[in-house]
């Protein structure tokens, strides 16, 4: 039904599209050819082809059990990190990802996305209007697909996962794309300075192929739109249509969250709020198999 799938960015909200996609995968028996990804929405296409969603879960709970804090500000004294999300999160991809590794040679092909920094900027003036511009997307305009991260220089890379030879270069890969100062360090790929992928476009439609067919978009945060939308994309390729959308056109699915993901971004200690996130995205699966031929029906007659 999808020949592409898009998994937008949002931390640790992205837990609500492993309860979606653990829902709608199997009684759609969607199988696509291409899966784009930004920061962790990546790290959980990636993760879903790999491991059980329960199983991470478990993990998250064993290896957070003894963070209580999301800061600790008196490593600043001793000249140690004060945010302790970079060390957590790199050694879970090794642990999550390193024993099915192979796995990932089996899967849709996985491109995950980075943004690099405006060559008029230096790396520390380029965090601070990066991340400035993403705060005025998210909470004030609240749009889709951003602009301002462009208009300042910043410009996206999509790297597949596939490339990657061992696990180690996966996991940085996956770094690199969620990489938000202060949570991680400003982060390097082949020697120049990248940002998360969501400073160019946290919903990575731009890198998806430009054809013909039914794609779906998980967004992780609520925009002011219908929980699920179509929106007609026409392409560069006259044929090869298929499933009833007409030829010339991409006709990409929109669907968001039905209510907040009760989970922050970067909150490592909360690691039973996951379940509760993953929870809301399969009663919201289950909510859009029922809904999904009359959405797709009122497109056609729009």
């Amino acid at each position: 039904m999808f020949d592409q799938v898009v998994f937008a960015g949002g931390g640790n909200r992205c837990w609500w599209q492993a309860g979606f996609w653990d829902v709608v995968q199997p009684q759609l028996q969607i199988r696509p050819r291409v899966i784009t990804g930004i920061s962790a929405g990546a790290a959980t296409a990636c993760m879903l082809y790999m491991r059980d969603s329960q199983w991470v879960m478990r993990y998250y709970e064993e290896a957070l059990k003894h963070n209580k804090r999301n800061a600790y500000w008196g490593n600043l004294l001793r000249g140690e990190a004060v945010f302790p999300h970079y060390r957590i999160y790199r050694q879970a991809l090794l642990d999550i990802y390193g024993p099915q590794f192979a796995r990932l040679q089996d899967a849709p092909e996985i491109r995950i996305g980075v943004s690099h920094l405006p060559r008029w900027l230096g790396a520390r003036s380029a965090v601070a209007a990066g991340l400035i511009a993403y705060n005025i997307e998210k909470h004030v305009r609240k749009t889709l697909h951003p602009t301002l991260g462009r208009k300042l220089g910043f410009h996206p890379e999509f790297v597949t996962a596939q490339d990657c030879e061992r696990v180690d270069d996966l996991a940085d890969l996956v770094l690199q794309s969620s990489c938000t100062p202060p949570f991680t360090p400003v982060l390097r790929r082949n020697g120049r300075p990248v940002l998360d992928g969501g400073m160019v476009d946290n919903v990575p439609v731009d890198a998806l192929d430009d054809t013909p067919g039914r794609v779906l978009v998980m967004v992780t945060r609520l925009y002011p739109r219908p929980q699920m939308f179509v929106v007609q994309h026409r392409t560069g390729a006259a044929g090869g249509a298929s499933g009833g959308e007409p030829a010339g056109v991409q006709q990409r699915l929109y669907v968001q969250p039905s209510a907040k993901v009760p989970i922050s971004s970067w909150d490592y200690t909360s690691p039973l709020q996951m379940q509760h996130a993953y929870n809301l995205g399969a009663q919201d699966g289950e909510r859009f198999l029922e809904r999904l031929p009359a959405v797709f029906a009122a497109a056609a007659h729009a």
